[in-house]
């Protein structure tokens, strides 16, 4: 716990109950001083005022050293759930020697006829108490609607989409825009109201020219944005694909890829890092660190998460600390670029994540680019999984780039193949990451990641924008 500054101490009043919700304390800076001190009594005795013979009694005390943090109790002890059972006429029975396995148990302890018992894993978020203030009705802004109520979305409804005004394809659908919703164009032009903006503006024309299709990723690697603007930025621009061999890329507006053959290279690639025994070396021995891993997660009563700040318009306005910006601190062109790896995949360098979506004309490899060119001239139908290539295409792909990664780590740490033959034929499986810790994420790689809310970039995007 002490080790990760985030992690709250724990504290069970039953710790051989697995049932036992524990308190948790907080973290604390001090300045204080450890001390030692020793009581000792002589056997020499001396009167004290009332006459009375008392012992001899001295205190030494030594400065031992400092103590910098500190843990404090300061939350509500939580609900305690016991494995009971309610018997005829309100008998409370014990069921922990029927749930627990202290030792190994033949079948008969597993095929034995019990009550239902399903302990809750958490019964409050929080342990500290907080002051619910009934506020009137919210007041919005002019424009805005309530939405939609049906019966198919009466459960769940949280609250209204976030008013990014992007445009969604699907595969399947007829046409494609040419133009992006007003809503967009008023957002955008609501924030841009800068020189450094309207220069962003005309960089990401400038690269739908060139190129008509986009990963965010790719596109954050060229031009120098907030992503708080991007995201404002990119519907203004193009529109987003949800499904097909194009999904989570931004398509300029009017251009259909499901039409033009040509635009296969710009098909997305999801590739992630085989790991595993039977690769010769385990997710841990693995050099690349995983973005985020659901192994690591932890409840919020026992993780302080930290406050994220609040982006109000008017931050926008003011450009977020880009040049010209009222109370910039550092003024520079490619703040917010990030680095050419994370969206361009070349031999002999290794991923920056396990899981990294390409597009196929970034594969800056020769071999790979033969594999996608493999029928060039012959494209005869767009289908949903392999779009304008050769079934199989993106299969072949892996296996490819696998083999390259596995060559590399093989020669940066040789000591994982020393006990361990090569087996390069056949088809591999995928083995998920247990992964690092997010706070020991190379932070350089990328300034301003997703939500944390998901594991997968494609399905994060998208939460951002619907």
């Amino acid at each position: 716990i002490y080790a990760d500054p985030a992690k709250r101490l724990e504290l069970y009043f039953r710790p051989k109950d697995p049932y036992c919700h524990p308190v948790c304390a907080n973290r604390f800076p001090t300045s204080t001083l450890l001390l030692k001190v020793k009581r000792r009594t002589k056997k020499k005795k001396q009167l004290d005022a009332d006459g009375q013979i008392q012992p001899e009694v001295q205190f030494e005390m030594e400065i031992l050293g400092t103590v910098n943090t500190i843990y404090k109790f300061q939350g509500m002890s939580d609900f305690q759930y016991l494995a009971m059972h309610s018997g005829p006429g309100g008998k409370q029975t014990s069921m922990y020697d029927k749930v627990l396995m202290l030792k190994p148990e033949k079948e008969e302890f597993f095929n034995r006829d019990l009550p239902l018992y399903i302990p809750p894993p958490i019964f409050s978020r929080l342990d500290t108490p907080i002051d619910y203030y009934y506020r009137p009705d919210t007041h919005h802004r002019e424009g805005y609607n309530n939405p939609q109520v049906s019966d198919e979305n009466l459960i769940g409804l949280s609250r209204a989409r976030r008013p990014n005004n992007a445009i969604f394809v699907n595969f399947d659908d007829e046409g494609t825009p040419d133009k992006p919703l007003d809503a967009a164009v008023q957002n955008w032009n609501k924030v841009c109201t800068n020189p450094v903006d309207k220069k962003v503006e005309e960089d990401l024309r400038k690269l739908f020219e060139v190129r008509p299709v986009w990963s965010r990723n790719a596109v954050k690697a060229n031009i120098s944005v907030h992503p708080d603007k991007l995201k404002l930025l990119l519907p203004y621009l193009a529109y987003y694909m949800l499904t097909g061999p194009w999904r989570s890329l931004w398509v300029r507006f009017g251009y259909d890829p499901r039409k033009h053959p040509e635009a296969k290279i710009y098909q997305v690639l999801d590739f992630r890092i085989r790991c595993g025994m039977k690769y010769g070396y385990t997710p841990n021995d693995m050099p690349v660190k995983a973005k985020r891993s659901t192994y690591n997660y932890s409840l919020p009563i026992t993780v302080k998460k930290p406050v994220s700040h609040t982006v109000s318009v008017h931050d926008l306005k003011q450009g977020l600390g880009t040049s010209g910006a009222a109370g910039a601190k550092k003024p520079s062109s490619s703040i917010y670029k990030l680095k050419e790896s994370i969206y361009v995949f070349r031999e002999g360098t290794l991923p920056p994540y396990r899981q990294m979506f390409y597009q196929l004309c970034d594969l800056n490899v020769e071999s790979l680019q033969k594999i996608i060119h493999r029928n060039d001239g012959t494209e005869s139908e767009c289908t949903e999984r392999d779009g304008w290539c050769l079934p199989k295409t993106s299969d072949d792909l892996r296996d490819s780039m696998s083999l390259m990664i596995k060559q590399m780590i093989r020669s940066t740490r040789p000591a994982l193949f020393s006990s361990t033959t090569s087996n390069e034929d056949g088809k591999e499986q995928l083995a998920y990451e247990t992964g690092d810790d997010e706070d020991d994420e190379e932070e350089e790689e990328e300034d301003f990641k997703p939500s944390e809310g998901s594991e997968n970039e494609m399905e994060t995007e998208m939460l951002d924008y619907v």
